[in-house]
């Protein structure tokens, strides 16, 4: 380990509870750890488990309901005591004894629920809320305001789930949450809390739900028993539905800084034990669930605010899984504990590799949040792109083959990689041809923009994990039938990935693919016209456009983003806020007819042309899949796989998890 990051392994104390290093398991939705009964199931106990063994000093579990009336919830969706006690306790302590074997405690997250931001397929049409207010994702659904008797049922039932979680061998309770706009922080908020009685008007009589919760479980628990809450210093509201960006001069209509320093100091008065911290809300949705085009550590900044005015523990997550910048952190005293989320989702093994030095060892998150959050909003297990097994650990674990075979895997990309890497795990012999010279496919013009990095690491994490697994690679090798043929193996895995679609446009000489210009192989010039506003034409626009290049971004479409996806909301809300922000000039129904070296014409749906000024035009209009050679030789072997990209041109979770359901089975 080196010597800036022991820091990371120093025990910190939560009220009295004593945590083994600085590492935390953020908090993330249960999606499909549950069973209808409220109860953990054998997923959910094994991915918990999991990160235990991982190294994590202080696992929080995602948001669990302390009763099922008020807010009534399909099931199962998130756990809940109060449905089964006697059952929670049982399935709760087979958990929380696995977990404390590793030296590791859990903390159990109780929540008051969604209020305005109540998920319609979950919780339907009928929504509660402070204050009749607009909801978050049903412009014409005003929520119904809370009894008084409504807020002390949830008090009541707060203190009952934190007697049952401790029962259960949890260590302390988290409380969800004054953050993100959930109904908790929808009553701190003047915004949305527009209430007469003793649970609005004053700054600590919006914080009253918030403090008779933690007041109530002291009573039940007993002081000593940890209380931690997720907080957000900051909203990031524009308006209903608006986000502010990084940078971006706007009124604050949530929380602001001022009001949240004010408020933090109540809430540590009224008995929390630590502050679990971020910014956002449900309104900035990318500020508390932060896709690729935020700066890692994007929270340090405010909760270095909140270690000032703060004696108990600050927690922060956001993007830190750079040890280097986790340990500086904690040493410039902008936070005490290092939480982790979506990087453990990639890989629980985090707090050990950075202990043992192996720190090249560690699969980098993308913040692409396909199999986290984009799994949850359709109702699925919670998992990640580029780790298959995650959220089923036990199913997807990865034994040795009944019989080890010659395995040729053909592409480099990330399908070709992940069905080299799980066959070489499970015993088979391995070689990979790929006609580039490096590995990662199109991983490679994809991380060129900055804020792709994490692409680029992938790709390097694969070399190093085939190397260490003696794949034998070999770059800038065409394969053929011969090829094929000569090498003879017992399984053929075609993973040829995919190529750009192209086409050429009146006379121009400078049209350009996306992928020319990200590799440096193209000069678009000063200004250019971007065809197509999926993924890859909206980040490359941003890119240029953070270079200075003045930037058109033409889409035949009603909108952009509209093909290829969907993208995590986070993700999609933030690119189209940054694509209107950065001054790229949007033009939707409407598509490049013909164009010379100095100019290209344009047409709308009403057949009316404009003709634009520009140096280049950039082609981002999807992928071909590259099937030819699998069609060719398909039958002459015994065992064919045609996976990833070659089989169907989707995201990276497509091609990883492809990848290992085949390989897995070889």
């Amino acid at each position: 380990m080196k010597e800036e990051h022991q820091i990371l392994y120093e025990p910190m104390k939560i009220g009295k509870l004593e945590i083994k290093n600085r590492f935390v398991m953020a908090p993330m939705g249960p999606g499909g750890l549950c069973d209808a009964d409220g109860t953990f199931n054998e997923r959910g106990v094994e991915y918990y488990v999991e990160r235990a063994k991982g190294g994590t000093g202080l696992l929080i579990t995602g948001v669990t309901m302390v009763e099922n009336e008020i807010e009534k919830c399909a099931l199962p969706s998130m756990p809940c005591p109060t449905l089964n006690p006697l059952n929670f306790v049982k399935t709760g302590k087979m958990m929380t004894e696995r977990i404390h074997a590793y030296g590791a405690k859990i903390f159990l997250q109780l929540s008051a629920g969604f209020g305005r931001v109540s998920i319609p397929s979950i919780v339907g049409k009928t929504a509660v809320a402070p204050s009749p207010i607009p909801h978050r994702w049903l412009p014409d659904v005003t929520c119904r305001e809370l009894t008084i008797d409504e807020i002390h049922t949830y008090i009541r039932k707060f203190a009952e789930s934190a007697a049952i979680a401790k029962k259960a061998g949890f260590d302390g309770i988290e409380i969800h949450a004054v953050h993100e706009g959930y109904l908790l922080d929808q009553f701190a908020i003047s915004f949305f809390n527009h209430r007469k009685d003793e649970y609005g008007g004053s700054l600590r009589n919006r914080l009253r739900f918030a403090i008779e919760i933690v007041q109530a479980i002291k009573a039940e628990c007993g002081q000593d028993f940890p209380v931690s809450l997720r907080y957000s210093i900051k909203s990031f509201i524009k308006d209903w539905r608006q986000g502010g960006l990084p940078g971006e001069e706007f009124k604050e209509q949530g929380r602001d800084i001022e009001e949240g320093i004010e408020a933090a100091k109540i809430l540590e008065e009224a008995g929390y034990d630590a502050f679990n911290g971020d910014v956002g809300s449900y309104d900035s949705w990318y500020w508390a669930h932060p896709p690729m085009y935020q700066e890692k550590g994007l929270y340090l900044p405010y909760n270095k605010i909140l270690k000032t005015i703060l004696k108990v523990p600050v927690i922060t997550a956001g993007r830190l899984d750079n040890p280097d910048l986790a340990s500086k952190a904690i040493r410039e005293g902008k936070t005490d504990m290092i939480a982790l989320g979506r990087p453990l989702l990639a890989d629980a093994d985090i707090p050990n590799k950075i202990k043992a030095g192996k720190i090249e060892k560690i699969r980098p998150c993308l913040s692409c949040q396909e199999g986290c959050m984009g799994r949850l909003a359709s109702f699925a297990t919670i998992s990640c792109a580029v780790n298959p097994a995650c959220g089923r650990e036990k199913d997807y674990a990865l034994g040795k083959a009944d019989q080890s075979k010659k395995v040729l895997v053909i592409g480099g990309g990330p399908a070709g990689c992940e069905a080299a890497r799980v066959a070489a795990i499970r015993g088979h012999h391995v070689t990979l041809f790929d006609k580039n010279n490096r590995l990662g496919g199109n991983l490679i013009p994809g991380g060129i923009p900055d804020f792709k990095e994490d692409d680029h690491l992938l790709a390097t994490w694969y070399e190093g994990e085939l190397k260490d697994l003696k794949v034998d690679v070999r770059l800038n090798t065409e394969v053929n039938r011969t090829t094929v043929k000569e090498y003879a193996a017992d399984a053929v895995i075609f993973a040829t990935g995919s190529s750009p679609k192209t086409f050429s446009i009146g006379t121009s000489t400078k049209v350009y693919s996306a992928e020319e210009v990200l590799l440096g192989k193209k000069d678009p010039g000063a200004s250019t016209v971007i065809v197509g506003g999926g993924l890859v034409g909206c980040e490359t626009a941003l890119w240029l456009a953070d270079q200075g290049k003045k930037v058109t971004l033409v889409e035949m479409q009603e909108d952009i983003l509209t093909v290829g996806g969907p993208l995590c909301h986070a993700n999609e809300d933030m690119l189209r806020d940054l694509v209107a922000f950065k001054d790229i000039h949007l033009l939707t129904n409407a598509k490049i007819v013909d164009a010379n070296d100095q100019e290209f014409v344009l047409k709308n749906k009403d057949g009316e042309e404009t003709i634009l000024k520009a140096d280049s035009a950039i082609l981002a209009v999807g992928y071909t899949p590259q099937q030819s050679l699998y069609e060719d030789i398909q039958n002459d072997v015994s065992e064919a796989y045609l996976i990833g990209d070659a089989k169907q041109v989707q995201n990276i979770m497509y091609a990883v998890w492809d990848a290992y359901e085949v390989t897995r089975n070889i």
